[in-house]
Formats: C-alpha cells, structure tokens, sequence
C-alpha cells in the first residue's frame, strides 16, 4: 500500500512518506468567521476530509488541525456595522460553520485553533523573524515580510518574486513598508480596531501569520500535508512558507494538496461574483447533506467542477441508488446457502477502491467500484442467490467503504416513534390481509414524506428522496 498525492510545490505526485512513521499530521486552512461558509468554501474542506477518512481507513493515525481565523478586516467591519465586538460575530459564524460542516458530515477536526487564543505563538514567531532579519518595523508600529530576504519566495505559485508589482492579490497596504513586494505580519494599532499589548508593540496579526505560527503550535515546525483551495497558493500559503521556514530554517510542509474552484454558472464560486450558494439555502430549497455531499466529493479534488442543480439531481440519483441497496439487503431474508462468490466479490471492491483513492484520491474510480459492486448485489438480490448472512456480510462492507466516502443512510437515525407505530400497524394489517387499513396508513405515512415499498422480503419504507429500511 503507496498512497501518492500530488505537491503543488514540486508539481508532481509523490508518495506520502510521514515525518513519523504511521503518523500523518494535516493541516486545513479554515473559514474566516465574518459570515456563513458558502458550499464552494465547502468543497475544500470536504475534501480535507476525505483525505482524512482514507489515511485513517488505511490504518494510519492523523493528527488533523483546522484553524479558525476571527480576526480581519472583515470581521471588524462586520461587527463595527451592527454595533457588537468581534468575539460574539466570531462565536455567531463559528457555530454556524460547525453546524453546516456537521450537516455535511465533515468529520470534526482535532483541534480548530482560533487565531485570538494564539497571539503569544505569534508574536514568538514575530521576534524569530526580526531577530533574523527577515522582518522589519514601520513607523505605525507595523512589522512586514522582508521578501528581497528570502530568494525562494515564489516557488510554490512558480513566480519570479523580481517580477511581482502590487495587483490584484500582492495588496498594497495602507501601512508603511520599505518595498511593495513586503507583506504584512502585525498590523500597528488603530482606533477602533481590536488591538493586544505585546512584546513586539500593540497591534493584531496578519492573516499569513496565524497560520503558521498555529499550524508549528500543533504540528511541529515540519509536518507532512496541508491542504487548502487553489486560490490560496498565492499569496497566502506562498507567504507561510516563507515567514515559516525563514524562522526555523526547516522545510516547512512536505506535501501541498490545493483543492479546484467550485464554479455556478461557468464562473468560480465566490460572494464577489454573487454566484454563492448555502448549505442552508440549498437544504431549504430541498436538497438532501448526503446529496450534496456527494455533489462536491465526486470530481476530482484537483477539478474544476460545476455545481448547480443538475449537478444535485444526478447526486441524490446516486445516493438514492445507495440507500435503496442497503434497504433491500437489510430486509433481506433467505434459509438458502451462502454464495461461495461474494467474498471474493467484496474483497476485490476494497481493493479496487482502496488503490483508487490511493493514486491521488481519485474519487471517481473509487465510486465506479461502489456502484459496479451495487449492480453486482442488485443482481444477486434479484436472483436469490445470497443467504441472509452473505446480505450482512455485503451490508458490512459497504459500510466499511463508506468510512471514507460518508455517504450511506446512519443506522442510528430512527423515525420518530409516532411514524414507526403507523408502519408497525401497517405490517399488521397486511399480514391480516386488510387491504383498507393497509393503504390508508400508507396515504399517512406519505403524508409525512414517508414512502412504502412492498417487497418479497416484506415492508420497506424510505424517506421522500431517500430509501431506507423498514
């Protein structure tokens, strides 16, 4: 087993070969809190976790870090326009983004540092770099980024740094600084702006700095993956290294994963286009987190890829096709004898995905597998040749899959008991063969968005979008 990943620093795919042996330490640039996180942003920390689940369903341990910024110019504006200091529109978003991040079934991180609990880790990396000369003061008691320092700047965006003019995303800021190309990393104080008292001055970071200084907090001065979207490789992560390997005199990350834009429309995905879409929203509107789940996990993560409602239609297809399996093999029921065929059949789609999602977590492949093995047991229903036992045991491995993909129905969701009375009276009434009272609990329990379906091995229901069992 070689799991492969492609670095954006050496633009080629490598092995993942862990500073410690059989731990990988990853690390996620989060949301900046000043609103709700829109499903492009969502895209990107998805497939953080998908890369999370494989590395720990291939037995490896991972130390998963994702940082929460609650501090920038957006969310001082945010809070100043609706009269509230920073903190409470921080804990506002905050747990906005856990609750949308949960509905999607994101795996909740090991630690989701905050940037305003870790200005000492920060300020420390500040004095590093001053006491290297790698960072200078202004007279508004700013500190910046010497680039002319540091002549590896630009590897990881492939940029001459000799070439680069203030633009579109080198800001030129409103502080002082001795070169254009300089970035900041502690902004001096200002009125009306949350400001800390420091060994460097009063002021409050720059958004490059807590990165750094948080990610070497948890994770040591080198680990092994970090990951964001594409439109983070300049210049915030290129700034990271730089203020972070100019400190330690380390590698700083050995592997670099950024995430495609998610576009609508044909235009990436973001609020200044107005093109966004919530999680929330979409919820509202209809879709199903398991749906849109596998709408922003199934292309590619290195892809660009269209979301819209296409794109929600074709996923609920898919995970209706899922749910509808694991109904049908949980209610399946035979005294016959065990397929001698369907361990070799399972054992050959874990290997299958698992080499799939290896080779750069290609996910596409990986689901090819899921749904060739659902045609295979699909047909195996239809023609009785599994036992009760072999229904479990092919239940049990796609749940096994699905530790990487989370997709599948939960099996601790229950109906609510009113709802799993009036499908218990429906079974009865069946049984008793009347036909009245059958197909009005029907029309109720439809009512409630519950459908039923009669099968050879009994009474399955699922909910409207979404088969499960009875």
């Amino acid at each position: 087993m070689t799991i492969r990943l492609h670095d954006t620093l050496s633009g080629s795919l490598r092995p993942l070969e862990p500073l410690e042996p059989g731990h990988v330490r990853v690390y996620s640039c989060g949301p900046t809190v000043y609103g709700p996180a829109h499903v492009g942003n969502f895209r990107s920390f998805l497939f953080a976790d998908l890369l999370v689940r494989h590395l720990r369903w291939r037995g490896l341990r991972v130390t998963w870090v994702m940082n929460l910024t609650d501090v920038d110019d957006k969310i001082i504006r945010g809070a100043a326009a609706e009269g509230i200091g920073i903190d409470e529109l921080a804990e506002r978003w905050i747990a906005r983004f856990l609750e949308d991040a949960g509905t999607l079934r994101m795996t909740r991180p090991d630690v989701m540092p905050r940037a305003t609990e870790h200005i000492p880790e920060m300020v420390a990396l500040l004095e590093r770099l001053l006491a290297g000369g790698h960072a200078y003061r202004t007279d508004d008691g700013s500190i910046f980024f010497r680039i002319a320092s540091w002549p590896a700047y630009g590897r990881l965006a492939r940029l001459d740094p000799d070439q680069l003019r203030v633009g579109e995303r080198v800001v030129a800021d409103e502080y002082g600084k001795d070169d254009v190309r300089d970035f900041v990393l502690w902004k001096g104080s200002r009125d009306g702006e949350p400001c800390w008292e420091t060994e460097v001055g009063p002021g409050r970071p720059g958004w490059h700095l807590e990165c750094s200084a948080m990610s070497m907090r948890y994770l040591g001065e080198s680990f092994d993956v970090h990951t964001g979207g594409v439109d983070l490789v300049f210049p915030h992560h290129e700034d990271e290294i730089a203020q972070s390997e100019a400190a330690t005199g380390r590698e700083f990350v050995r592997t670099w994963l950024h995430c495609a834009h998610l576009q609508m429309g044909g235009r990436k995905m973001a609020k200044s286009e107005g093109n966004i879409a919530r999680v929330a929203d979409l919820l509202a509107a209809g879709a199903s987190p398991r749906a849109l789940r596998y709408a922003l996990l199934a292309a590619h993560y290195r892809t660009g890829l269209n979301f819209g409602d296409d794109s929600v239609v074709a996923a609920t297809a898919a995970v209706d096709r899922l749910d509808a399996l694991v109904a049908a093999l949980e209610a399946y029921d035979a005294d016959g004898p065990d397929d001698a065929a369907l361990p070799g059949v399972l054992a050959a789609a874990r290997l299958a995905f698992g080499s799939a999602l290896d080779d750069d977590l290609a996910v596409s492949p990986a689901l090819g597998v899921v749904f060739d093995l659902v045609r295979d047991l699909n047909r195996r229903i239809a023609e009785r040749s599994l036992s009760t036992r072999d229904a479990a045991r092919a239940t049990a491995a796609l749940r096994d899959l699905d530790a990487v993909l989370g997709l599948l129905p939960d099996p601790a969701d229950a109906l609510p008991a009113e709802l799993t009375a009036l499908l218990e009276a429906r079974a009865a009434a069946r049984t008793a063969r009347d036909w009245a009272a059958s197909d009005r609990l029907r029309d109720q329990l439809a009512a409630a968005g519950i459908v039923v379906e009669d099968t050879r091995d009994g009474q399955r229901w699922r909910r409207a979008g979404a088969a499960t069992d009875a």
